[in-house]
């Protein structure tokens, strides 16, 4: 009896959190849109000028977020010859260059955990 209260306990659960993680990932996908609207510049524009900043870089990741209220691309830009990634801004409205600034594995590890953070807390609103 106790084995399955127990089963019964882990597969309640186990649904509860796969429901939320599909309502986030809706949510996700929703403000992605809104964004993608807003943007004046394509993705693959902004990835140009991004690797145009970083001599043979290889783009390691992608997103169209706001931030200080400015809607931009943001790269994450890697080079053969080193372990730090160079992060790339370019505004999503101009294709201008906000910033290219270059961050330790550190750095982007604990930039990762606070986007995750956020994350969290946004989903619980």
């Amino acid at each position: 009896m106790k084995m399955k209260w127990i089963i019964g306990s882990a597969l309640t659960a186990a649904l509860f959190v796969g429901c939320e993680t599909e309502r986030g990932e809706a949510h996700h996908k929703d403000k992605e849109a809104k964004l993608m609207a807003e943007a004046k510049v394509s993705k693959e524009a902004a990835q140009q000028t991004a690797l145009a900043k970083v001599p043979d870089g290889i783009i390691k990741d992608a997103e169209l977020e706001k931030e200080d209220g400015k809607l931009q691309w943001s790269f994450d830009v890697a080079t053969p010859d080193s372990k730090d990634i160079t992060e790339v801004n370019v505004d999503a409205i101009t294709g201008a260059v906000i910033s290219a600034d270059k961050e330790s594995a550190a750095d982007e590890a604990k930039e990762a955990a606070e986007e995750k953070s956020k994350d969290k807390d946004k989903d619980k609103d």
